[in-house]
């Protein structure tokens, strides 16, 4: 058994003091408010549950920083997709092992515990498949276990290039399925993960514009119960071409067409009527956001002030991985709605640390998004993680969560998961090797 001690801890009634959690076998097995530490006992100054990112493209983040130079006309997410299209016909399998391997140390590193990958690169660089159908999902499984981190894998259904159905285009060759055959896919997928402690594997249709709605009720019991997560409402062109080809909006066409409920996580839900938002929490359906991807590709706000004052639930994810931060996207999210709400403070309840709000908030819905619990509770996953606050040491416990969001000298120290400690004094213990790897691959891929 291990003992933690934590001077103040974010359990999920908010910030408690001297906090006294054991831990056996992977779970929290005890946690004792207002306790005193034993001797033996690992003393931090302050814990919080680790965060799930509850969606993620491993292989962008070899594109991170290579799509900030504006082009010959307006950019937008369809000019940076016809990019990522590019970059995606290049990679290996062993190209994206070693780009996963790296993003899943920097998550960890970032207060993260587990990923949701959103897995759509499923084909040769010619778009024939692998002889074994899940080679990549099997090079996901590797980084994972590779980088401790837990796994969420969601093989993705691609079938179509927009709405009407429309034929794929080229770009799209690695990525697209049938429906016989990606029934394959997540029986070969559910085998590739199947040595990972804690793994899920569930589906994701790709969205509205790639997955008609009869292709998604066929696929649906292949998830067996366990997560479905789709892309929705992330552009209005999206949900202007929804509307024009068949006179709903893609949330209200989903909501209509489809049975969502709490296995559902929509991601972005970014453009949506006030009636969305509303049929979105009471289907008790997780609002997926990427606060930081949504800002760079300039998809808009969502509307999280309205979303958790019905008792939403919401998590955060990185998306196309420009950027791996906790504390950024977190804060990004905060921000949206103060700048939205020309308010401050928008998304916490009266009284309450923003950031303690949010942490949690982000805890609890990223683990029902991607099949798991969270949380500093007896019989959860003892996914945590310890903060330094070397940088500001006059900090009360109290309020360093808000500076490890809002402002600066507090950072992530340690980061256990699943009661092993990957990352000590905010570096992951097989950084170094993993790292070399990452960068020989980049500079091949780049050089190409």
């Amino acid at each position: 058994m291990t003992k933690l001690f934590a001077a103040a801890a974010l359990l999920p009634t908010g910030l408690a003091r001297d906090v006294s959690i054991g831990i056996e076998n992977g779970l929290i097995t005890s946690v004792a408010e207002g306790s005193a530490p034993a001797v033996a006992d690992e003393r931090h100054a302050l814990l919080a549950p680790a965060v799930p990112n509850l969606h993620s493209h491993a292989f962008q983040r070899a594109m991170a920083g290579l799509t900030e130079r504006r082009g010959p006309g307006e950019d937008s997410f369809w000019s940076w997709r016809t990019q990522m299209y590019r970059f995606a016909l290049t990679m290996t399998p062993d190209d994206v092992e070693a780009v996963a391997a790296q993003l899943y140390v920097e998550m960890l590193e970032a207060g993260f515990s587990r990923v949701g990958e959103f897995h759509y690169l499923h084909h040769d660089v010619d778009g024939r498949p692998y002889g074994n159908i899940a080679e990549i999902a099997e090079r996901i499984a590797a980084a994972s276990a590779e980088a401790g981190i837990g796994l969420t894998l969601l093989p993705v259904f691609y079938a179509h290039s927009g709405f009407g159905p429309k034929p794929p285009i080229e770009g799209q060759r690695r990525f697209i399925n049938d429906t016989a055959r990606f029934a394959e896919l997540v029986t070969a997928s559910r085998r590739a993960v199947r040595a990972l402690e804690g793994a899920v594997v569930g589906i994701a249709p790709h969205s509205l514009r790639a997955a008609t709605i009869d292709e998604i009720r066929e696929i649906l019991p292949l998830a067996e119960g366990r997560p479905v997560h789709i892309h929705i409402a992330e552009q209005l062109l999206e949900v202007e071409n929804c509307v024009a080809a068949t006179g709903a909006r893609p949330v209200e066409l989903l909501l209509a067409g489809a049975p969502v409920d709490q296995r559902w996580c929509l991601i972005h839900a970014t453009h949506l009527t006030a009636d969305e938002v509303a049929g979105i929490a009471a289907k008790k359906a997780v609002a997926g956001l990427c606060p930081i991807t949504e800002a760079n590709l300039g998809d808009g706000i969502f509307a999280g002030a309205a979303f958790v004052a019905q008792g939403g639930r919401l998590g955060v994810g990185s998306d196309s991985n420009v950027q791996i931060s906790l504390a950024g996207e977190l804060r990004q999210l905060e921000y949206s709605q103060r700048l939205a709400q020309q308010s401050r403070n928008v998304i916490a309840r009266a009284g309450q640390s923003t950031a303690a709000e949010l942490l949690n908030l982000a805890a609890e819905g990223g683990a029902q998004a991607l099949g798991v619990q969270s949380g500093i509770a007896v019989g959860n996953p003892a996914d945590l993680v310890s903060f330094s606050a070397a940088g500001a040491p006059y900090l009360p416990p109290a309020d360093q969560l808000d500076a490890f969001v809002f402002a600066s000298g507090v950072s992530v120290a340690d980061v256990w998961v699943g009661g092993k400690k990957q990352v000590v004094d905010g570096k992951h213990v097989k950084s170094d090797a993993i790292r070399r790897r990452f960068e020989s691959t980049m500079r091949r891929l780049l050089g190409a």
